[in-house]
């Protein structure tokens, strides 16, 4: 990195309007490989279990950590979208505050991609709280309307965050964005995960592109119903939900000895979380799940 890039992240002396200030909401995190113990309840709906190498809370030599009697769920259904930041910049017509370094004006916007690569409205997320340099007057800034732009000047280049948030519980994922003055403009994609989305917010990532549950009706519908199913996908996620640690164990393990190539499962070593997208089982599985929790009574065929 070069004298003026590192002097220009050092002390960023720049000017920002005053807006609203930051809110903070829980991240769930992501998920896939087989655990060793279950971790800690999360909201309904998800699901998180300690991954294989992760600490446990209290261990004992030659044992597991054990944290039987909490409950836990499995994501069933986990939704990609690509998240694109534009950032634009310009010098300006005023003193430089540091000699050497032309004062700019930067903006940057946040878009969500399509199927096809266009740009979207980001209406998935309900706001957009940015993180800035310290030496801002205001340094945190929230926007509540799509494309969430954000606009200041200055001199200095310095690494942000952008707190986007969607109305779901756990709905705030993070962007690390790089503002830098390299070019007038660039972008940068980003790849996020929506998990367990409310019918609410499906619709809204339907503008964009179809659910995993989208993909199943196409395939119910182009079998004619032929193949009728005996277990249902929604009651599953709920049942799974009520399992002990055994039982979720099991279920963790069969789910690795019979997924396929279209499983979508994701983990988490840093956070030993893991999840899984129902929709996205063979049948075969579902099947052997839907047995599972009805041998243990948390379902009702």
């Amino acid at each position: 990195m070069s004298d003026r890039r590192m002097t220009r992240r050092a002390t960023a002396a720049l000017t920002a309007p005053q807006l609203a200030g930051d809110e903070t909401a829980i991240v769930v995190g992501t998920p896939g490989v087989k655990p060793t113990t279950v971790a800690a309840t999360t909201t309904p709906g998800t699901a998180t279990t300690a991954a294989a190498g992760t600490p446990a809370a209290t261990t004992t030599p030659g044992t597991a950590a054990s944290t039987r009697g909490k409950k836990n769920a499995v994501f069933k259904m986990i939704v990609e979208r690509k998240i694109k930041v534009v950032t634009e910049q310009h010098n300006i017509n005023k003193p430089a505050v540091n000699e050497g370094f032309p004062m700019k004006e930067w903006t940057v916007e946040v878009y969500v991609l399509d199927q096809d690569g266009k740009e979207k409205p980001a209406r998935c997320f309900t706001k957009a709280v940015y993180h800035l340099h310290p030496s801002f007057e205001n340094p945190v800034q929230t926007f509540m309307e799509p494309p969430f732009k954000c606009t200041n000047e200055g001199w200095g280049e310095f690494e942000m965050s952008i707190d986007l948030f969607t109305t779901e519980k756990g709905g705030k994922q993070t962007i690390l964005h790089d503002l830098n003055f390299a070019a007038a403009q660039y972008e940068n994609v980003h790849t996020m995960t929506f998990k367990n989305p409310s019918q609410a917010l499906q619709q809204i990532l339907r503008e964009t592109g179809p659910l995993p549950s989208d993909e199943e009706r196409k395939i119910k519908k182009a079998d004619g119903g032929k193949k009728k199913k005996t277990f249902d996908v929604e009651k599953m996620a709920d049942g799974l939900i009520k399992l002990g640690e055994d039982d979720l164990l099991q279920v963790i393990q069969m789910i690795h000895d019979h997924k396929d190539d279209s499983t979508y499962i994701q983990n988490n070593i840093d956070a030993g979380e893991f999840s899984v997208d129902l929709y996205t089982l063979p049948d075969s599985l579902l099947k052997m799940l839907w047995d599972l929790l009805l041998k243990q009574g948390v379902v009702v065929a």
